[in-house]
């Protein structure tokens, strides 16, 4: 309830009390303006601390035996042009950096899409920018990118690979066309790969969002992204004392959306699932050639 509004129920009441009266005494009973925070995420899974310790548990193992673990997840996608970032920046005086009013996207000049893959290990971050759709296909490719450009070289004699994930969008649980993808890259890179989601309304714990999304917002803050350049030049800049570094790589390549993927097609994957909520906890195991040329 805004002063006006309770000035005027006091006057209701028979009071004629001063706006800034009302809001000296609300400041003694300490009131202040505050924005609403965005926390509540929907009710708990009561396993939901069962699977935070499993997946505390596998980075444990991964790490013990040497395997690279990441941690996966599409940021909020951006439009390209002159169009207002949240935060603020020191400026002269009258040196005003001017937006559009209106952040459509008809205004835009394309969109960004930006996919990051966070090195729980190394402190290395890749972030691939689309241009198109996330997919499970975009978001597979930017993983098989960053074992490319770092992972392979950072653990070359790794056979294993752990991700943590979100339970939604293109990487998520029920997305067929992910686990399908996955198959695709671990028979091709000979990896063993484990899936470890993290469960409903937890999303805010993944530690991509702790240890690179956030740093990537705050070295952009208040600067309009003006084009696909900028995007990826403000994402490489980014550093932080604990010494992360970021590699930025553009993706213009299409990702058409409505890819089905059958049942049978999910039934050929070397896909199993965990005792433990397999839903959450997967493995999936490359497949091998047989004699005839066909896989298994």
């Amino acid at each position: 309830m805004c002063v006006a509004h309770l000035q005027e129920a006091l006057e209701q009441l028979g009071h004629q009390v001063a706006q800034t009266t009302i809001r000296r005494l609300l400041h003694s009973l300490g009131y202040s303006l505050r924005a609403k925070k965005k926390n509540i995420e929907g009710p708990s899974h009561p396993d939901r601390d069962a699977q935070f310790r499993h997946i505390k548990a596998l980075c444990q193992q991964f790490e013990q035996h040497g395997n690279p673990i990441i941690s996966v997840d599409c940021k909020k996608k951006e439009l390209s042009g002159q169009f207002k970032n949240n935060g603020r920046e020191w400026q002269a005086k009258g040196q005003d950096t001017l937006v559009n009013v209106y952040d459509f996207l008809s205004l835009a000049d394309g969109k960004a899409i930006p996919y990051g893959v966070y090195d729980l290990v190394h402190t290395r971050g890749l972030v691939k920018v689309g241009i198109d759709h996330e997919t499970a296909a975009f978001a597979v490719e930017s993983i098989r990118r960053w074992w490319h450009a770092s992972g392979k070289a950072l653990s070359p004699t790794s056979k294993a690979l752990l991700i943590t994930a979100d339970g939604g969008g293109s990487n998520g649980v029920k997305n067929r066309l992910w686990k399908k993808r996955l198959q695709e890259f671990a028979t091709a890179e000979k990896l063993a790969i484990s899936v470890a989601h993290y469960p409903p309304a937890t999303s805010q714990w993944k530690k991509i969002e702790h240890r690179l999304f956030s740093f990537i917002s705050i070295n952009w803050r208040a600067t309009p992204l003006t084009s696909l350049e900028v995007v990826l030049e403000l994402i490489s800049q980014t550093t932080t004392k604990e010494g992360l570094l970021v590699t930025a790589l553009s993706d213009s390549h299409p990702y058409p959306t409505g890819r089905k993927v059958s049942d049978e097609e999910l039934a050929a994957l070397h896909l199993f699932r965990d005792a433990f909520h397999g839903e959450w906890n997967y493995a999936i195991l490359p497949q091998v050639s047989t004699a005839a040329g066909q896989l298994i």
